[in-house]
């Protein structure tokens, strides 16, 4: 049986119970088992009547929605190959992706964005573009009782491509990343082991909440993952309303990103503050005391100082991210070890995995029985692990994609004898938890010759300084580190941060200079990728002025 069949039998054996909500002002809506199926059904009738063939490629370029997910399984079990797009990207990137994809069906979330994406296609392709289709055609045509779709998906071998997911492109540059079904059937088995080692045996559906784009590799990953096990899933369907959306949905588990995770610790950190008294006393002497036993090294009374917050201060806290929580779940980029030890402090779980597109999501995971702050786990079951030239991780398994879109010298640049290189840097302890140093690609070499890292001094630039909005190191070829930062800070507090920083560092890892940017960094204007991780080329080309006005600067 592979992943969808199991899905599919999933959702006939869950029949009336909920499956899939959207949290929706004045009442979820909802999606039961067997409405699921109904609407898979609808839409597989529709792509029939569309006139594609196996393997044809279907578009999906829609916001998340309980029709996203069955359209995207009617995809998949019509013997097409999906492919999904981040809804909120520029026109242009996507219609760039599309050119690429070449699918014979663009399934769009509203005309607006059809009417973007159509624009955006230069004129020689419009003559002759692949139709584009709103979700409500979909649905509302395929939802007449005069034809009907086979109750089982089409027969799907383990080598097949089952889904084309362009990765985020922090180049400039998005390739397709091929994932076949024996790709995402291991990863499934894989996840479905470590929730059960998270939720132990459960007479009740998981309650999972969820706010990022299903378009992603490990947001479909979950999607699946909950499809496939007795679940309740409750997407958001506002960003402006997360805190309520994700109290009312009272999750077991969610997955994050660490700058929503980064954004929580510091609003907690300035509530109390705001509120003064014993309370906030109480709390600054409980998250010092957490440090100190942390590192091994408590003061008598730091265990009075935990037991007062944790009987006053941390249960109120824990209670608005939701009474069942058991765990945060965390990927797509390094999470800071500080973050993760404070919510450990108030009794949460911090669960992290790390991957990529090319390796369906997931390479590690947090085995949620031994958590080791800081790093993000041993390699999942069936998979291989190695620290390679230059200090980059190498994998190998099931998990691995079988090559980009119609890009082979690409794939050959990263498949060599059947292991990928990710080009992350890493190192794996006696116990096998793995911690992620930098990326390769991202490496400042100065005219000095020395290698530096950039993530590591970022993130603490980015914690110490308040309203920062993101923060990038630049430097490569020259002769000292430079920074840009963005948000609403004042220079004084960066100069004041910059020197104790660099009261720690070596005086190659200093940083001699930085400048203030009044221009957001953002996935609109093209500075971020889709993601929202940092494009660093394009940036620095975008800055190469005030770069050059950094570095022209007498020391």
């Amino acid at each position: 049986m592979n992943f969808l069949e199991h899905i599919f039998s999933n959702l006939r054996q869950a029949g009336g119970r909920v499956v899939l909500a959207e949290a929706r002002a004045g009442g979820n809506r909802t999606a039961t088992g067997a409405g699921l199926l109904a609407q898979i059904a609808a839409a597989r009738v529709f792509l029939r009547a569309s006139g594609l063939a196996k393997g044809d490629r279907c578009a999906l370029v829609a916001p998340n929605s309980i029709r996203w997910a069955a359209l995207d399984l009617a995809i998949i079990a019509e013997g097409l190959i999906a492919v999904p797009m981040y809804a909120r990207q520029a026109a242009a990137e996507l219609a760039a992706m599309l050119r690429d994809a070449e699918p014979g069906l663009i399934c769009c979330g509203d005309a607006a964005l059809r009417d973007a994406i159509a624009a955006a296609l230069p004129p020689a392709d419009q003559k002759n573009a692949p139709r584009f289709v709103l979700l409500d055609e979909i649905f509302s045509a395929a939802s007449q009782p005069a034809k009907s779709a086979p109750d089982e998906p089409a027969a799907i071998s383990a080598e097949e491509t089952v889904a084309i997911l362009y990765t985020s492109g922090t180049s400039g540059e998005a390739k397709g990343v091929m994932l076949t079904a024996g790709n995402i059937g291991h990863m499934l088995s894989c996840t479905g082991s470590r929730l059960d080692d998270l939720m132990g045996p459960r007479a009740v559906p998981d309650r999972v909440f969820h706010y990022l784009p299903f378009c992603f590799a490990g947001s479909w990953v979950l999607l699946l993952s909950c499809l496939s096990r007795t679940s309740t899933l409750t997407m958001s369907m506002d960003l402006a309303k997360l805190a309520d959306e994700i109290r009312v949905a009272a999750p077991d588990y969610f997955l994050n990103v660490p700058t929503l995770l980064e954004r929580i610790r510091t609003g907690v950190d300035e509530n109390i503050h705001k509120r003064g008294g014993a309370i906030s006393g109480i709390f600054e002497r409980a998250q010092a005391a957490w440090l100190r036993v942390d590192a091994k090294s408590p003061h008598p009374w730091d265990f009075f100082w935990l037991g007062l917050a944790g009987l006053l201060i941390f249960p109120s806290i824990r209670k608005r991210m939701g009474p069942n929580l058991r765990a945060l779940i965390c990927g797509s980029a390094p999470l800071a070890r500080e973050t993760q030890i404070f919510f450990m402090m108030l009794g949460i779980r911090v669960l992290q995995v790390y991957g990529l597109t090319e390796t369906t999501a997931i390479c590690t995971m947090d085995d949620p029985r031994r958590v080791e702050p800081g790093r993000v786990g041993p390699a999942i079951p069936g998979i291989e692990m190695k620290v390679g030239e230059n200090g980059e991780i190498v994998v190998r398994g099931p998990n691995i994609f079988p090559g980009y879109w119609r890009r082979p010298e690409q794939t050959a640049a990263v498949l060599h004898d059947g292991w990928f290189h990710t080009g992350d840097q890493g190192e794996a302890d006696a116990n096998g938890n793995w911690c992620i140093t930098g990326r390769l690609k991202n490496l400042i070499i100065l005219n000095s010759g020395h290698n530096i890292a950039p993530e590591p001094i970022e993130e603490e630039l980015f914690r110490a300084v308040p309203g920062a909005q993101h923060v990038i190191l630049v430097g490569n070829g020259r002769s000292f580190l430079g920074v840009i930062v963005t948000g609403s800070v004042a220079d004084a507090e960066i100069d004041s941060q910059l020197e104790r920083i660099n009261a720690a560092l070596p005086h190659y890892r200093k940083i001699r200079r930085f400048h203030l940017a009044r221009e957001l960094f953002t996935i609109e204007n093209g500075l971020l990728t889709a993601n929202g991780k940092l494009r660093r080329d394009i940036i620095a080309a975008r800055f190469a002025d005030e770069i050059e006005r950094m570095y022209a600067k007498p020391e």
